[in-house]
C-alpha cells in the first residue's frame, strides 16, 4: 500500500495494528470491521484452509493474527486468543450471549494447518460459547471461523461474586 500523504511505500511492522510511511513518518490505521478486526492489507504466506486463498494481516485490539477476506477466518496463535478473550471479555463488561447448538457436522470437517499443513484438530472449545475450533497442537494455532472469536468471547460463563462463596 502506498502512502495517502505522500505515495510513498509503506510498512507493516511486526506486532504493530498499522502501517508506517518511512518518508513522512505517517501512521495509517486501517477502519476496522464490524467484527473489529483491523485488515491490514499484505498478503501474508499462508492460505486458508476453507478457501485456498491468501490470508492477509489483520489485528484484533491490536492483537495481530492472519485473516481470510473471503470466509472471514482467523488464524491466530494461542496465546494471541487467550489475550483476545480476556480483553473482548474487559471491553463488553460480562454481557453474556446465548450459547448456540452445535450442529453434528462441525465436528466432521477435517482442515490442514495453514503452517505445518498437517491436519487440524476439531474439538469443541472448553470454554464458553458453545463453538467448535480447529487447533494445530505442533503449530500452537487455532482456525476460528467467522463469527466464534465474538461467540467465545461473549458466551454464557459463570462469573462469582465475592459475597456468593459460602464459608466452610
Amino acid at each position: 500500500m502506498n502512502c495517502p500523504d505522500c505515495g510513498a511505500p509503506m510498512r507493516l511492522d511486526e506486532n504493530k495494528d498499522y502501517l508506517s510511511c518511512d518518508y513522512c513518518r505517517s501512521m495509517y490505521f486501517p477502519d476496522t470491521t464490524d467484527e473489529g478486526v483491523r485488515v491490514l492489507g499484505e498478503l501474508a504466506d499462508r492460505h486458508c484452509p476453507i478457501c485456498d486463498v491468501p490470508l492477509v494481516h489483520a489485528a484484533v485490539l491490536g492483537q495481530r493474527l492472519l485473516y481470510c477476506e473471503r470466509c472471514r477466518g482467523m488464524l491466530l496463535t494461542v496465546a494471541v486468543f487467550t489475550q483476545l478473550l480476556d480483553d473482548l471479555r474487559a471491553q463488553s463488561g460480562h454481557s453474556a450471549a446465548i450459547a448456540h447448538p452445535l450442529a453434528e457436522k462441525e465436528f466432521e470437517r477435517k482442515i490442514r494447518c495453514p503452517q505445518c499443513h498437517e491436519q487440524m484438530d476439531t474439538h469443541l472449545y472448553g470454554g464458553p460459547g458453545n463453538i467448535v475450533i480447529d487447533t494445530c497442537e505442533g503449530c500452537c494455532l487455532h482456525w476460528l471461523d467467522h463469527g466464534e472469536l465474538q461467540r467465545a468471547a461473549r458466551g454464557p460463563d459463570h462469573y462469582y461474586r465475592d459475597d456468593s462463596i459460602l464459608p466452610l
